[in-house]
């Protein structure tokens, strides 16, 4: 897919406010990392056909609480709700993450979530 098609995934799943943040970011150093990231994560695998973007946005939040980045957890609880997730669906994505990836990390994840709750 070309750069085109991802950055319109993006903007589709994360929002125009996020995707122009990080452009007006970008600099010599990170445009070829945003290149990459928009053709790979957003026009690449993301528009596969194998899953829907509910269980796309499911399966990142909770790898992404597994692991610990908050940062891009809140994001993606955010994308995950405009994706068509549910509150209840986060609340059970956090849940599983709490048996396999350990209850530190689903406790750290519910108060980001939480958080991007309580935004609107």
């Amino acid at each position: 897919m070309s750069h085109e098609d991802g950055l319109r995934v993006r903007r589709e799943v994360l929002g125009d406010e996020h995707v122009d943040r990080a452009i007006a970011g970008t600099d010599a150093f990170t445009a070829d990392f945003q290149d990459f990231i928009t053709r790979y994560a957003w026009g690449e695998v993301w528009t596969r056909p194998g899953l829907d973007r509910r269980t796309r946005s499911c399966v990142t939040v909770a790898m992404l609480a597994a692991l610990g980045h908050e940062r891009e957890l809140a994001l993606h609880v955010r994308a995950a709700l405009r994706n068509g997730v549910t509150v209840e669906e986060v609340k059970e994505v956090l849940l599983q993450v709490g048996v396999y990836a350990g209850v530190p990390a689903a406790n750290r994840a519910f108060a980001v979530a939480r958080a991007v709750l309580a935004e609107g």
